[in-house]
Parts: structure tokens; sequence; C-alpha cells
């Protein structure tokens, strides 16, 4: 049975040589291999009337972490604490999950990518949850703390497709966030929530696999219903290829 081919749309950054260049996290990759996919990236240097045909010839996408979404893609101001904004990244991120769903494709986004998941369907974003949500919990727990520290439970919405994925109704998750989703996108629905109310999964029932969830799961792969974000979601690809045995 042949692993289905994964695309992960792919920032730059500057190195320490001062060189650009495109990467992915590790630990993304890592999960995907693991869970039996074949993870590829995708520059966003790509011209983006070549997206279409793109998504056309992968059986899944991944959108990862990373610095924030410039907040006039979604109608709201800077703040202090705003970072890593690229405008490159954005408008390929943007138009690429709005392909992705036209086309139907699986998806599967971790923290700024359920980020740009939601605004790409026309939803915004908190630009600073401890500036602008009254009563909120302590997200940000980076750069100062591992990544794969535990700090707070998730609630998972029963009967969603999300609760089936995972088994359980709470989930013990990392948190490394200072944004988060204020108006959900259309079509999308909200799935998981931390106790302060703040939401943590994203689901759009319409398709046939687009999840996001706001935490990192690929730091948590020793937890089971962790991997199983991974493992439906390469079981999902594998269906668009065709190769489910």
């Amino acid at each position: 049975m042949s692993k289905p081919i994964i695309g992960i749309p792919a920032g730059h950054i500057v190195n320490k040589s001062g060189v650009k260049v495109y990467q992915s996290p590790w630990m993304d990759v890592n999960a995907i291999l693991a869970a039996g996919g074949l993870p590829v990236l995708l520059p966003a240097a790509l011209p983006l009337d070549e997206i279409p045909a793109l998504v056309a010839q992968y059986d899944g996408f991944y959108l990862s972490g990373g610095g924030d979404i410039n907040p006039e893609v979604y109608g709201e101001e800077s703040h202090e604490r705003v970072y890593g904004v690229n405008p490159e990244r954005d408008d390929f991120e943007l138009a690429f999950v709005r392909q992705i769903i036209l086309q139907d494709k699986p998806l599967l986004t971790v923290c700024r990518g359920t980020q740009m998941l939601n605004v790409a369907c026309g939803g915004t974003l908190y630009v600073d949850i401890a500036s602008h949500i009254p009563g909120a919990k302590k997200h940000d727990w980076w750069p100062y703390y591992k990544r794969n520290k535990l700090v707070h439970d998730v609630s998972v919405t029963a009967g969603s497709r999300f609760a089936k994925i995972m088994e359980t109704p709470v989930l013990h998750t990392n948190s490394l966030h200072h944004q988060s989703i204020n108006r959900v996108g259309d079509g999308l629905q909200s799935v998981a929530f931390a106790s302060d109310g703040v939401i943590e999964a994203l689901e759009h029932p319409d398709k046939r696999f687009i999840f996001g969830v706001q935490w990192h799961p690929e730091w948590l792969q020793d937890q089971q219903p962790m991997r199983a974000i991974y493992q439906e979601f390469v079981r999902a690809c594998q269906e668009d290829n065709g190769t489910q045995g």
C-alpha cells in the first residue's frame, strides 16, 4: 500500500548565516512520518496561481505553527506582542487553505495553522489573549518552558467528529500561543475549549477531514489521543489517494 503524500506549506526565516531558508518544524514532520504519511515541504514562494494544481496533486495537507498572522488580514489592529509576521506566508496559506476546502482535501492544522484555517474561512482572532479576554488563563507557556509541558485541560464537545477521534472527553495539553480564535469562520465549528472558554479545536463538519487544534500535539506523541489525531489524518489521506487497504 503506497503512503499518502502530504504537503506542508513552509515559510521562510533568515538563518544565523544571513541566508533565507524555508523550513518546517521537525516534530511535525516526525509525527506525520510515524503515522504513515510522507510529508513534503512546499515553500511559500511558489506562485499563487499554481495553487489549484498543487492541491490537486497531493493527498492531504498540514499547517504547522509559527509566527503571528498579520492582524490586518482579519480586520484588527496590531499589538505590541504581535511577532514573526510573514506576509508571503500569510498570502500563500490563505490561498492554499481556501483551495483545499474547495477541493475537499484532508487538512490538519496546529496552533498558527488553526488560526489561519479560521481566518481563511472569514473568522477573526483575539490579537492577544491576555489583553483582550478578561479572566483568561496563561496560554503562552513559551519560550522558557519545555514544549511538552502539560499546563491545562481541554474539554472536547460530546457528539462532535473530533470527540470520536479523541475517545476521551478531556485532554491534557501543552499551550504555546498568545492569540486565539474569536469569531469562528464560515462552515467551521468549535469543538474543544479550555476552562476559561478559549477555543482549542475546530472542525468542518461538511468536509471529509478538516480539523484544527490550538495546542501542539506533535510534542505530545506519548499520549494516544495525540497520536490518534495524526493517525486519523493519514487514514483520511489514504482514502483520498485510494490506497486504503
